[in-house]
C-alpha cells in the first residue's frame, strides 16, 4: 500500500488518479496508523513553504513522518513543495524544514529576462546510479515544472537529476530511502507515469 499524505496542500487527487491508472494499491490519508502501516509514502505539495510546515507540525505529522522515514527507513517521494519541505528551510518563509536532506530551498534570481516562476515542460538529466531514473529510456525525459524556488544540495552525490533554467538546478534528489522531485509527475503524462512506476517498483 502506498499512502499519499494529506496535510491540506497538494495535488493529492491528481497523484491518486495516476497511481490508480497504474493499478497500484493507493490511498489518501492523514491518519497516522494508516501511514505507519504503508509500504511507501508520497508527500505532495503546492503552495507556501511556511503554510505547509505549519500544517505538518500542528497535525503531528512532521514528527510521525520523521520517525517513519529516518528510523523505519520507509521510502518516501516528495513532490514540488513536498520535496522542498524535506530540506532545512526555504527563502520563501521562516519556518524550519523537516531537515531530512542536507539542502536549502532558494529563490530563482536572474539577470536575464527569464520569467519566474519557471513554468512548463523541461528536460532533466539524471545522475548515474539514480534509482528513480535508472530504468528510464535513453532519451532525455521531460517533466512539467511550476516553481519559483529550487533546491540547492550540499552534496552533489545526493542529486538524482538536474534541470536547466537560467542555470542548472536540482530536479531530483535521493538520499537512501528519501527521494524528491521538483517537477510534477502527476502532470507529466507518460513520463510521469513511468517515474511513478519506477518508485512503486523500488
Amino acid at each position: 500500500m502506498i499512502t499519499i499524505v494529506d496535510y491540506g496542500m497538494g495535488n493529492v487527487g491528481s497523484v491518486f488518479n495516476m497511481l490508480r491508472k497504474l493499478r497500484v494499491k493507493v490511498q489518501i490519508s492523514s491518519d497516522m496508523n494508516e501511514i505507519a502501516k504503508s509500504d511507501k509514502l508520497i508527500l505532495p505539495g503546492v503552495g507556501h513553504f511556511d503554510r505547509g510546515m505549519d500544517s505538518l507540525n500542528s497535525s503531528g505529522l512532521a514528527r510521525m513522518l520523521s520517525e517513519q522515514v529516518l528510523v523505519n527507513k520507509k521510502p518516501i517521494l516528495g513532490i514540488c513543495l513536498g520535496m522542498q519541505m524535506m530540506t532545512r528551510g526555504s527563502e520563501e518563509g521562516t519556518q524550519q524544514g523537516l531537515g531530512w536532506v542536507a539542502a536549502d530551498t532558494i529563490k530563482f534570481s536572474f539577470d536575464s529576462n527569464l520569467k519566474i516562476p519557471h513554468m512548463g515542460w523541461n528536460q532533466v538529466k539524471s545522475s548515474i546510479g539514480a534509482k528513480l531514473f535508472e530504468s528510464a529510456p535513453e532519451e532525455p525525459e521531460r517533466f512539467y515544472f511550476v516553481h519559483s524556488y529550487y533546491v540547492r544540495a550540499d552534496n552533489p552525490k545526493d542529486v538524482a537529476a538536474y534541470c536547466h533554467y537560467g542555470h542548472d538546478f536540482v530536479a531530483s534528489f535521493e538520499v537512501g530511502n528519501i527521494m524528491g522531485v521538483q517537477f510534477h509527475p502527476e502532470k507529466s503524462h507518460l513520463f510521469g507515469m513511468n517515474l511513478f512506476q519506477r518508485f512503486v517498483a523500488l
